[in-house]
């Protein structure tokens, strides 16, 4: 019998080639513009072996960018910059999905370089620091409320990224629903203190995260959009207790839309069973993510319970990782002081294991 975990699947639209994900991360090196470089395609086209690889976050409007030289989509330099990536990974027979991450209110003002709102749910500022442009950490910037009537026009923005994301030859896209940036902060109790319909109720709090994921898939078709989630994540100030009936709601709320994947973080919060609660509440494929090992993945995916395991640093250190496990190869040790510094350094630089 095959192993499992180097089969193909489907994620909507996509035939992945195994179940191998790369999951999100940021790396700090967009070029001028925000946008992607030569060296940026390198990166990506190295790593185009995992069966779907996933992008840093990406902000999808001038108000989304709240870190240190991440990478937009909303300008046609952008747009310009991921071609380049989508070319050189699809020259690898690879797939590429892009994570759609607007910050909110976790935002370091100086990082941006031009002037643009800050918005939230509510007027309440991220209480953990942000990495300023020096990678010291900075008090995050107060943000405004948004208005009812501007909601809409948010969701409008997240549709039109994910236009540009296919313009530019990105296979799909992931909304990013976690880690206290704006989608996970109308979730969350403590950043959504709203008394209209997009507050209070777990119900009403779901309400404009399921408003932007519709719009997506509007867009750009439901079989290419992906939504990441990681219930019970206290990150950038998010209240972790009692997950379930919010991300209940959510899920409830966009499970008939044929969407492509749920890309799930877990948290192993004690006394709740991330894979269990989302089968209950998801009928579509599922990615697994965080600290995962080949045996563990190999025994998820033997038990059914997802159909894709997203490993993160791994890949960092390891372009080559999927022919490592198939090898039966060690990993090398990703240099954490180069996760976010470096240019080529740390980034496109380490070597297949056959050099190793």
């Amino acid at each position: 019998m095959d192993d499992l975990i180097f089969t193909p699947t489907r994620f909507g639209a996509l035939t992945l080639a195994n179940r191998i994900v790369m999951s999100p991360m940021t790396r700090s090196r967009a070029g001028a513009g925000d946008a992607p470089t030569t060296m940026n395609a390198a990166y990506y086209r190295q790593r185009a072996s995992a069966g779907l690889l996933v992008t840093e976050g990406v902000f999808p409007c001038p108000e989304g960018k709240g870190y240190w030289r991440t990478p937009g989509i909303h300008s046609q330099q952008q747009i310009d910059g991921w071609a380049q990536v989508a070319e050189a990974v699809h020259a690898e027979g690879g797939l590429i999905s892009m994570q759609l991450m607007h910050c909110g209110r976790a935002v370091a003002t100086a990082n941006r370089g031009y002037e643009a709102d800050v918005v939230a749910p509510s007027a309440l500022p991220c209480p953990d620091p942000i990495p300023g442009p020096d990678g010291v950490p900075v008090p995050a910037a107060m943000p405004r409320a948004l208005a009812a009537d501007e909601l809409p026009l948010v969701a409008e923005q997240h549709a039109q990224a994910a236009r540009n994301a296919r313009a530019a030859g990105i296979d799909a896209v992931e909304l990013h629903c976690s880690s206290g940036y704006l989608i996970n902060s109308f979730l969350n109790p403590a950043s959504n203190k709203r008394e209209d319909a997009f507050g209070g109720s777990p119900e009403n709090r779901a309400r404009f995260p399921i408003m932007v994921v519709k719009a997506m898939a509007e867009a750009v078709g439901a079989d290419r959009v992906g939504v990441r989630i990681s219930p019970g994540n206290p990150y950038n100030g998010m209240d972790p207790t009692d997950p379930g009936p919010v991300f209940a709601a959510l899920l409830d709320g966009i499970d008939d839309l044929g969407l492509a994947y749920l890309h799930v973080l877990d948290t192993y919060r004690p006394g709740f069973d991330t894979i269990a609660f989302v089968r209950r509440h998801w009928s579509g494929p599922v990615a697994i993510n965080n600290m995962l090992t080949l045996d563990k993945a190999r025994a998820l995916l033997a038990g059914g319970q997802v159909e894709g395991v997203s490993f993160g640093r791994a890949f960092i250190g390891n372009p080559d990782l999927v022919a490592r496990f198939r090898a039966g190869a060690p990993l090398a040790e990703a240099r954490q002081e180069h996760f976010y510094t470096g240019e080529e350094v740390g980034y496109t630089d380490y070597p297949p294991f056959t050099a190793a």
